[in-house]
């Protein structure tokens, strides 16, 4: 269903109903296991994810990986807003 080596590549669909019916045609939410090999950061104010994950990954597509290390936030934009200055965030090691 996704690219192989997607972050979503193992992600399951809805089951259907019992008669067949498909109630929701959207995939369930994709596992993330615990952040291993992280570095605390200290937020700055301007910084935003995409620029963060170019400097720690040198690919700023990888953003996904500090949100996925900082599940406290629901929503990746809160972790560089300036109110966010100071506090600490997780930056997970990246995978080879």
């Amino acid at each position: 269903m996704f690219k192989k080596g997607s972050r979503y590549e193992n992600t399951r669909t809805f089951d259907p109903t019992p008669a067949g019916l498909t109630v929701f045609e959207g995939i369930r939410p994709r596992a993330i296991g615990p952040a291993t090999g992280v570095i605390e950061h200290v937020v700055k104010t301007g910084e935003r994810l995409d620029l963060l994950a170019g400097n720690y990954y040198n690919d700023d597509r990888l953003w996904w990986r500090i949100v996925d290390a900082n599940p406290e936030f629901l929503f990746g934009g809160d972790m560089v807003l300036d109110r966010m200055e100071g506090q600490v965030i997780l930056i997970p090691k990246a995978r080879e």
